[in-house]
């Protein structure tokens, strides 16, 4: 009985390993066949490549977009209202008038990307890289920006009533003729921020040492207590 019991616990699992790579195997061609799929809202391309591709006006409405790469893809014009794109790669990509609003962009990288004149009231931008993105004609109302790297980013005639800012890095960003009514600029690194003529009046948690970096002029509004430093206007440099 010894060697038939041995001979039955080997075949069981050799069954279980053959059982492990099918069903591996038929996960990942799941994945892949994912990732070929047409553009759709609510499609799932977590963790996919779509790099350097052109796709504008497409719909993503709600989509899984995990840690996707996106860098240099055209989404121009696309409703990406309440996707994920946490994580994702969209170095250079365009999401230029694009419905974005409630879309998740935490951590994502996307250095040069141009967001100009997209609608993106309360999408969260939290921790993410965007350096020198373009955010010209921009509706971010109520966005999350907290912890965002945003070097030269530019925000002109932004709308970004009630967006937050706090430790976020807008070094030499360009909020000019930006609206920043109830916008959170707690512990925000502001070193040469471009805010000349900009309302700041009704700007929360802004102190006299990051007005004193930045970069205003005569008419600059700012909030009670808060007076226009001595370095203003800013020499070029």
């Amino acid at each position: 009985m010894g060697p038939f019991r041995g001979s039955g616990r080997l075949l069981r699992a050799g069954l279980l390993g053959a059982g492990a790579i099918i069903a591996a195997a038929s996960a990942s061609g799941a994945l892949a066949g994912e990732c070929s799929r047409q553009p759709a809202a609510g499609i799932d391309w977590s963790e996919c490549s779509k790099k350097s591709i052109i796709i504008p006006s497409s719909d993503l409405s709600g989509g899984a977009l995990f840690h996707t790469d996106l860098s240099g893809t055209d989404l121009a014009g696309s409703n990406l209202t309440g996707a994920n794109f946490e994580k994702s790669v969209l170095i250079r990509a365009s999401l230029a008038g694009s419905m974005a609003e409630g879309a998740n962009f935490a951590r994502i990288e996307a250095y040069r990307s141009n967001f100009s004149t997209v609608k993106a009231d309360k999408a969260s931008f939290t921790i993410a890289e965007l350096q020198r993105g373009i955010f010209k004609d921009a509706s971010l109302n109520g966005a999350n920006f907290d912890k965002a790297e945003l070097g030269r980013a530019d925000f002109t005639d932004a709308k970004l009533s009630d967006a937050r800012f706090t430790l976020a890095n807008l070094s030499r960003a360009d909020l000019s003729g930006a609206s920043v009514n109830g916008a959170v600029f707690d512990r925000a690194f502001t070193y040469r921020t471009r805010i000349e003529g900009v309302d700041l009046s009704g700007a929360k948690a802004l102190t006299q040492s990051q007005l004193d970096i930045a970069c205003g002029d005569s008419a600059t509004q700012l909030p009670d207590g808060l007076t226009m430093p001595a370095g203003w206007p800013c020499t070029d440099d």
